[in-house]
């Protein structure tokens, strides 16, 4: 199925089936697509506003310059995707699952990750801008130029924050770390490279 700038918005779209469709520019605004399946779907420049996506599933999507913004994704599963240029906003993240993914250039702004596991990860230009990150696990996973920008100046809150982040045998670049370390994150199980 080809569908390009197709308009799925307040739709009701719960357990649809879009499984290796082409709906490159398309957008889901204020739909429910609970339970949806967009497994090997092509959903390049693609937007998704206030749109319900819990427990959708996205095996092998591809995720190009795609947008979320105040949209559920409790129980979402993002599995062997390539998010490129992605663009999280305002979400509640704690819930999603993230299986074997490489992030590049994702902007998570103002994002909830409270308690993701992000472990075996690739991460490659990531802007972690305004979004609470109190006990996300990158255990083993690989940081290359990622950021970490505070809602505010640096507060004690945030250092908190930081230093409840689990780095445990996790590879990233002098960048990264100089920055995290300064920060006051624990990275006494990380390699640099």
């Amino acid at each position: 199925m080809t569908a390009h700038k197709g308009k799925f918005n307040a739709s009701a779209l719960r357990g649809s089936n879009f499984s290796a469709a082409d709906l490159t520019g398309s957008s889901f605004k204020a739909s429910d697509v609970v339970e949806a399946i967009f497994d090997s779907v092509n959903l390049t420049d693609c937007n998704f506003y206030t749109s319900d996506l819990t427990n959708a599933s996205f095996k092998k999507a591809i995720l190009v310059r795609t947008e979320f913004s105040t949209s559920e994704l409790s129980g979402a599963k993002f599995i062997d995707v390539k998010l490129v240029d992605v663009k999280l906003t305002m979400i509640e993240l704690g819930k999603t699952v993230f299986e074997n993914c490489t992030f590049s250039g994702v902007d998570f702004k103002y994002c909830d990750l409270r308690g993701l596991s992000l472990d075996g990860l690739t991460f490659i230009g990531v802007k972690f801008d305004k979004s609470t990150l109190n006990e996300v696990s990158f255990k083993g996973a690989t940081l290359r130029n990622v950021s970490f920008v505070p809602a505010f100046a640096l507060t004690n809150k945030y250092y908190r924050a930081i230093k409840t982040i689990h780095f445990d045998g996790a590879t990233m670049d002098k960048l990264t770390y100089a920055s995290l370390k300064g920060m006051g994150a624990d990275l006494s199980k990380v390699t640099v490279i």
